[in-house]
């Protein structure tokens, strides 16, 4: 495996295990359509998520709320960042609706980081929650938010409304932390998920990984037992994909026998569940995800 060094460029071309179908283009364009006209976005297309044709042919979706523009800048992250928009207060109806409309029995919902609100948005966190519980009381909701600089406050806020997962990405090793997250400290995510669960014992707390960003076995295997110290039930573990020439390159393109390795690793420290391959993504399969870990829990 690659040593643990910055990466100067580009590598080679998507080996085999890498190359994904584009997914049915009437289902997909359908769904772009609908989103449109209720002017809601998904990291998905923002993101530039390879999953996409897959799951927006499947029906699903991971709306991503508080505007298309993020307060911070990371280097990995395909998310236009500048000075967000004021929110639109139709939003979490909005997402509400498509919910519905869309049949979905899991939801995630996410945001971009919005440093710039009093509450960082997290008052249209809960709003959105409280608008598709009822609309849909029996859909059960993933929320993946930005670390709220482990404010008490806005935890509360987002914590009260209810969501029945409380995702938060740690996202790369303690040492790669500072070169591609901005503003971000991998101290502070732990903390994020560790004072969530004080607050909300109950509430099931996810994190993800990613891999091929110049990160050891060693480091990754540290960070999955930081975020089993800190009480995280669920983790996701996936390979970073560069967006475009302007971002963070990739190092390494972790073979899936490293991803088996970091799955019985992280099954042995205690996670609930351990979701790990190429293509995984906080939310990718996430419905999957919440059933599986829910099944360990009772």
């Amino acid at each position: 495996m690659t040593q643990p060094n910055a990466p100067q460029g580009r590598i080679g071309r998507l080996p085999p295990w890498l190359k994904k179908s584009a997914g049915d283009y009437q289902a997909i364009h359908a769904l772009k359509s609908h989103l449109r006209a209720r002017r809601l976005t998904t990291v998905c297309e923002e993101a530039r998520c390879p999953n996409i044709g897959e799951c927006f042919s499947r029906g699903t979706a991971t709306f991503m709320i508080c505007g298309e523009v993020c307060t911070r800048a990371c280097r990995f992250c395909a998310v236009q960042h500048g000075r967000g928009a004021p929110l639109d207060p139709d939003e979490p109806r909005h997402v509400a609706e498509q919910v519905a409309a869309m049949g979905l029995h899991h939801v995630v919902v996410t945001s971009v980081a919005r440093d710039d609100l009093p509450d960082e948005g997290a008052a249209h966190f809960a709003a959105t929650i409280h608008a598709i519980r009822a609309a849909t009381p029996s859909t059960t909701i993933e929320v993946l938010v930005p670390d709220f600089h482990d404010r008490t406050d806005c935890l509360q806020i987002v914590g009260v409304a209810a969501p029945d997962i409380f995702n938060h990405n740690l996202e790369t090793v303690r040492r790669l932390t500072p070169q591609i997250r901005s503003k971000a400290r991998y101290d502070r995510s732990l903390a994020v998920l560790q004072h969530f669960k004080t607050l909300f014992p109950q509430t099931m707390t996810k994190s993800g990984l990613m891999v091929g960003l110049g990160e050891s076995p060693t480091e990754m295997e540290q960070a999955l037992r930081d975020l089993r110290d800190v009480g995280c039930d669920v983790v996701t573990i996936g390979q970073y994909l560069q967006p475009t020439a302007q971002h963070y390159p990739v190092a390494e393109f972790v073979p899936p026998a490293q991803f088996a390795q970091y799955q019985q690793f992280g099954a042995a420290l205690g996670f609930r569940h351990v979701f790990s391959g190429p293509f995984v993504r906080s939310s990718y399969m996430a419905e999957s995800q919440w059933i599986r870990a829910k099944t360990r829990e009772e």
